[in-house]
């Protein structure tokens, strides 16, 4: 066959719309007679080219969805689709052979090459381009990377944009431990009223967890107002010492313990009972140490009540519950609950404790008086709820647990 014939060949297959060809290699096969060269010739005769179909072309293709290549004739035995950076949508050759479906979505605003060969040795490319998002979600992760928490820390994710398709995000999110911890997602609203995803194991974790969370979101539509994501995160963490921390609001007491020995015992005035400046009750979380910060009641809603500079403040509540010093309250510790709903300590014993306390220990407060329990959102409520309740709240039918690393 002359070269113009096979290069004609090709034309008139590539301008078929939609569809990428590439015609088959048709050198001859070297052989040891000349019977064998001439049946080689005639087969390359008959064998058509490959034709290939994709369901993204053009360069404003739909993102979000998954690509789907599949083959005229014959049966595909490799598809590999990359974007111009060298990342690769993983996929899967269908079990009749006749298509390939990628794992993942395109992404926005993403050039793509695809390379596809067939059984009958054939092999065939095509390329598209997809429409740029026009909105963009992201994500605030809570704990840090890199850092030790206590055994009550969740893993927590805040949206920029609202999600409605919480199911599909969700799929996307991989929590592995060290151990195999068992755990799931729950969706609420965060203090702010953002969307909120956590994920809690089943119990406090074991001290010296290894965690690691992957999050394949590039690509993934949040539904209606919320946008794309344009990119994966990921951050893994330490699980330190086993901490628990008490407060009786009855004995005006806070123990702490270690390892489920007692290992710090202090008086303390919490919030005055009844009204906006009770304490919270229940199991809450030392979300941060922020030190020496300055606490305004304007900002609370509790009017004039205080103004001033606050030393050893550790948070527990988003609305703004601290364990902290207060000095000014020494005549009430371990007698009366008289503050304006924070835990509050001799600045001698806010030091020690705030020394020891790791971000993540969990911090329980029991005994009368208290406002009742905090929203689940305001900072890390879930371990007020049942494991059962807490596994309801996932958007998929069957929540996710850890696995080993």
């Amino acid at each position: 066959m002359s070269r113009r014939r096979v290069l004609a060949g090709r034309g008139r297959h590539a301008a078929i719309a939609g569809t990428a060809v590439l015609a088959a290699a048709l050198s001859a096969c070297s052989g040891s007679g000349g019977a064998d060269s001439g049946a080689g010739k005639a087969d390359m005769k008959n064998k058509a080219p490959m034709a290939i179909s994709v369901n993204a072309t053009g360069g404003k293709a739909k993102a979000g969805e998954p690509v789907k290549v599949t083959v005229a004739a014959g049966k595909l035995t490799s598809v590999k689709v990359t974007d111009t950076k060298g990342g690769e949508l993983a996929g899967r050759i269908a079990p009749d052979g006749r298509s390939w479906t990628s794992e993942r979505n395109a992404a926005p605003g993403t050039s793509y090459k695809v390379e596809a060969k067939s059984n009958e040795g054939g092999s065939a490319t095509s390329a598209f381009a997809t429409d740029a998002a026009d909105k963009v979600n992201k994500i605030t992760i809570m704990p840090g990377k890199g850092g030790t928490y206590g055994v009550g820390q969740p893993i927590s994710l805040v949206f920029d944009n609202p999600v409605k398709n919480k199911a599909a995000v969700e799929r996307q999110l991989k929590v592995t431990t060290s151990n195999g911890t068992e755990g799931s997602w729950g969706w609420m609203k965060d203090y702010s009223g953002n969307d909120r995803v956590d994920w809690r194991p089943k119990d406090y974790w074991k001290a010296g967890t290894e965690v690691k969370l992957q999050m394949n979101l590039n690509g993934v539509d949040s539904g209606p107002g919320g946008g794309y994501f344009v990119r994966d995160y990921n951050t893994g963490f330490t699980i330190g010492k086993d901490q628990r921390i008490t407060v009786d609001l009855d004995a005006h007491q806070l123990v702490m313990t270690r390892d489920g020995q007692q290992v710090k015992k202090i008086p303390i005035s919490a919030g005055t009972p009844g009204g906006q400046k009770a304490s919270w009750l229940g199991k809450m979380v030392v979300m941060a140490k922020e030190g020496t910060i300055r606490m305004d009641s304007q900002t609370v809603g509790l009017g004039d009540a205080y103004d001033k500079m606050v030393d050893y403040s550790m948070r527990l509540t988003w609305s703004g519950m601290y364990a902290h010093a207060a000095p000014w309250n020494e005549g009430n510790f371990g007698v009366r609950n008289s503050s304006s709903g924070c835990v509050g300590m001799s600045t001698s014993n806010a030091s020690d404790l705030y020394a020891a306390v790791q971000p993540g220990d969990p911090f329980e407060v029991t005994g009368s008086g208290s406002k009742g329990k905090a929203d689940v959102g305001n900072g890390y409520g879930e371990w007020n709820l049942s494991w059962a309740d807490w596994q309801a709240k996932s958007a998929l039918a069957s929540n996710q647990g850890g696995t080993d690393s």
